[in-house]
């Protein structure tokens, strides 16, 4: 089968939550929608679900272009809400329910939030008292968060600024709803705020929904799979990449209130699932977990953003043959490019990825902008359907990244092959520079992976008074092996340049005390500070 170039914004799949939605219902009323903690549904009773949460919305006074914050849980009760906000035009703000008192009031503040739905408790955080701190014990509009009329708590709400959620669904308006258009801005999309204050990408329904189509098509869904995504969703992973790709292709997502590697293999095994998405820490999880050889998973396919080492253990230890390799931000919706379930294994396994059709691809000398030949190393710059409207009230961060033409500069480096393959060679900002050398940490931990004692690599760069920069190692062995920097040192020597050879080497149980994301991806910055002070102290 060829690539479908042809596919172009909007032509081929819906544009609106409220079509994908409708031709699901009419294609497979009766194939589950989501599979959940809370809940299982199928898309006819989704279609009811939104149908009665938009008059309750509506009743509520939540209007086209209001902004709605949720701070929810992976389930059917974030999945109805959200497809509902999208139909009747309101842009939602997802909030990480990792953040603190603080952090989520600063969501709160700059995405001028009017109304928050939020659950009281959420695996072991207490919302009620988070809320508490920011709120205070006076009924609303608070002094900090003017522009906050309404908060509705899924569970006890004790407190005088909240209303329950039974209550929000009992009371439903009969005048109908208004509706949605494609271009809307249907949600603000807070990065993650490694460089300043996080920032709220907002992105367009049809830029939401193409994306979810194009990257399912890609991935190999179709009507009736089932597909095991604990991306969170308040992630654009989460939204983009499970919500909607699934609403496209009239498809089961199951998902988990948080990924745990023992539960993963046991809900894929139960629900026979066809297909998975998680990046390298998630899937290596998976892989090393020692229950994974007793389970009898059905997987055919799914993504994940990952080395090519693990890629080609997830193809032929899990058995996904057809699995994919995916390269995105925020900022684009999120993909930009992918490889596809129909391509030999050596292109899908190598991370050499078409770019979504529509969109363009291009990669710049990050000092000059001049762009490059096919074959050289710079910024992956894109264009088109899929790139955001802008960073919402922040016009000097949204000039610095996207230009008067269009073109979103990623921050990230890469290269186009001669026939418009594109290859993600890692973050620019986390590039070592050694000794002149610029060195990308995802090449040397694809080349780490290779070891069979060790189950997960991170490469950070830190200070060196000869090359100014060098490659520092944390290591988890697989169960069982033992090694020692000085053994790792003569196997890298016959395995890699030396200038990539890591210089310090950690051993370390896992990543959860140093600095791990919601989403199982460890936090680069804070592995580089914790570096850096394992150096101070033993100097």
């Amino acid at each position: 089968m060829a690539d479908v170039p042809s596919i172009q914004a909007g032509l081929l799949c819906p544009v609106t939550a409220a079509g994908a939605l409708a031709r699901a219902c009419s294609l497979a009323p009766d194939v589950e929608a989501i599979v959940a903690p809370d809940g299982r549904r199928t898309y006819a009773e989704l279609a009811e679900d939104v149908d009665r949460l938009r008059r309750s919305l509506h009743a509520l006074g939540v209007r086209h272009g209001d902004h709605v914050a949720l701070c929810l849980g992976n389930g059917a009760q974030f999945h109805g809400i959200f497809l509902a906000l999208a139909t009747i035009g309101a842009v939602t703000i997802p909030v990480n329910t990792r953040l603190r008192a603080a952090e989520i009031a600063y969501c709160l503040r700059q995405s001028r939030a009017k109304f928050l739905f939020a659950a009281d408790r959420l695996l072991s955080s207490d919302f009620t008292a988070i809320l508490r701190e920011i709120l205070g014990n006076e009924p609303l509009p608070c002094s900090d968060l003017p522009d906050l009329e309404t908060v509705v708590l899924n569970g006890t709400a004790d407190a005088p600024w909240a209303r329950s959620w039974a209550t929000f669904e009992d009371e439903v308006s009969d005048e109908p709803p208004g509706a949605s258009a494609s271009d809307d801005v249907i949600l603000i999309q807070y990065t993650s705020g490694s460089t300043g204050f996080p920032k709220g990408v907002m992105l367009r329904q049809h830029s939401l929904l193409t994306n979810g189509f194009v990257s399912a098509l890609r991935m190999g869904l179709r009507a009736g799979d089932r597909f095991h995504s604990a991306r969170p969703f308040f992630h654009v992973a989460g939204t983009s990449l499970s919500i909607m790709a699934c609403l496209q292709h009239a498809v089961t997502l199951v998902t988990m209130a948080r990924f745990d590697a023992a539960e993963a293999l046991e809900l894929m095994e139960a629900e026979r699932c066809t297909h998975f998405s998680g990046n390298d820490t998630m899937a290596l999880m998976l892989l090393n977990h020692p229950d994974r050889q007793c389970r009898a998973l059905t997987l055919r396919g799914g993504w994940v953003a990952g080395s090519q080492a693990v890629l080609k253990r997830v193809v032929h230890e899990l058995g996904a043959t057809q699995c994919v390799s995916g390269y995105g931000l925020s900022e684009a919706s999120p993909n930009i490019a992918q490889s596809c379930w129909w391509e030999p294994e050596d292109i899908r396994t190598t991370g050499l990825m078409r770019p979504q059709p529509g969109l363009d691809v291009r990669i710049v000398d990050p000092q000059t902008g001049d762009v490059l030949q096919a074959g050289g190393r710079g910024e992956i710059q894109v264009r088109g359907w899929s790139v955001m409207e802008a960073y919402f009230d922040m016009p000097e961060n949204t000039a610095e990244t996207l230009s008067d033409e269009g073109w979103l500069s990623t921050g990230d480096l890469g290269a186009l092959s001669a026939d418009g393959r594109l290859a993600f060679l890692g973050r620019l900002k986390n590039i070592v520079r050694v000794g002149g050398e610029n060195v990308s940490p995802e090449e040397v931990e694809d080349l780490l992976h290779r070891h069979p004692a060790i189950r997960l690599a991170q490469i950070v760069g830190v200070p060196d008074e000869r090359l100014v920069e060098v490659c520092a190692a944390f290591i988890v062995l697989n169960e069982g092996h033992a090694m020692d920097a000085e053994t790792l040192g003569d196997w890298a020597k016959q395995n890699m340049a030396g200038f990539k050879i890591p210089r310090h080497v950690w051993f370390v149980e896992g990543f959860e005390d140093i600095g791990m994301t919601a989403s199982s991806k460890v936090q680069k910055s804070k592995l580089a500070a914790h570096a850096r002070w394992l150096l101070s102290e033993k100097a």
